[in-house]
């Protein structure tokens, strides 16, 4: 069975649900199915890193979503930062949900497909990396997205995670500290943590 949200091809019945969510100020209309995780609402996670996200401080540059699911992430950041934001997701279900859910919302400023981690993107370096990494697809997953972060970053760009505390965020603080040279929690809420490096040279 492939019913993962981690899974490229999720075979579980259909079961879509369409809903309203307030990000960054703007009323957004999802349509979620079965097998993409958090279908139901905006999981708790993704909200506390989308309002702890800064840009203003950025290099010029594409943000990158990694493992965006239906959009909630990309979606709110392309709309509040009007910069372009690259959203990519191994689940060609939830790719195709994203794609649907920016229509719907009119959000323009988005190039939405598939891949998994970084093995397709269409640029070479980003002003920053965000990601609610999938801790269920295991530790080696998401270790490889935060030390294959680093040679994809501009200087100045930064990766910024969630990640809760019992779910591994002082391991994740160390292999990101391990890699960039710093590692700040600049946000905490309900037991998640905010994890930002920046790329420093």
């Amino acid at each position: 069975m492939s019913n993962h949200y981690y899974s490229q091809k999720p075979d579980t019945a259909h079961d879509f649900e369409e809903w309203d969510f307030e990000l960054k100020g703007k009323k957004f209309r999802f349509v979620t199915d079965s097998g993409v995780f958090s279908r139901d609402t905006v999981d708790y996670g993704s909200r506390v890193l989308i309002d702890a996200f800064e840009w203003d401080e950025l290099p010029e540059g594409t943000i990158l979503d990694l493992g965006c699911g239906y959009g909630p992430i990309g979606l709110s950041l392309a709309y509040a930062s009007g910069r372009l934001v690259e959203m990519v997701d191994v689940n060609e279900r939830a790719v195709d949900l994203a794609q649907g859910n920016a229509t719907r919302n009119q959000i323009e400023t988005v190039d939405i497909h598939t891949s998994y981690i970084y093995e397709d993107l269409h640029h070479e370096t980003y002003a920053a990396i965000l990601s609610n990494p999938p801790i269920r697809a295991g530790k080696q997953v998401v270790h490889e997205i935060l030390t294959e972060a680093y040679p994809r970053l501009k200087t100045g760009g930064t990766l910024t995670i969630v990640i809760q505390k019992k779910q591994g965020a002082p391991s994740a603080q160390k292999k990101m500290q391990d890699t960039f040279g710093n590692a700040e929690i600049i946000k905490k809420d309900k037991g998640y943590y905010i994890i930002q490096s920046v790329k420093e040279d």
